[in-house]
């Protein structure tokens, strides 16, 4: 009975994934960050979807953060940085299924104090 309930709700998250996906994408100029949040830790890309290319990134699990709100601007303020590096201000927020809400907004709005636009 377990599984069949865990197979629901990853087959739910799933059609989220694909919905939040059909009408968003990156290009060059204005990237997708794609935020993966397990319950340990955080990973963040920069992805041009035009040319299927993974811009910058930042691992939560290399840094030594762990998956808080506290660490998500820590991870957030990293992640900004590598993105001014590399020129990039502009980007579009994929929060791949996961509500907006705690981690995932305390992530997002790091990056906006740091000067990133979403």
């Amino acid at each position: 009975m377990r599984t069949k309930l865990l197979k629901q709700k990853n087959a739910l998250k799933a059609r989220r994934i694909r919905r939040i996906r059909g009408k968003i994408s990156g290009t060059a100029e204005q990237p997708r960050v794609a935020l993966f949040k397990s319950n340990r830790h955080l990973y963040a890309q920069a992805i041009d979807d035009v040319n299927s290319v993974t811009l910058a990134s930042v691992d939560g699990k290399k840094l030594g953060l762990s998956a808080s709100k506290e660490a998500a601007t820590s991870v957030a303020k990293a992640f900004a940085e590598t993105l001014k590096e590399k020129d990039i201000v502009n980007v579009v927020f994929d929060r791949r299924g996961n509500q907006y809400h705690g981690v995932v907004a305390a992530f997002a709005e790091a990056l906006r104090e740091n000067g990133i636009t979403l």
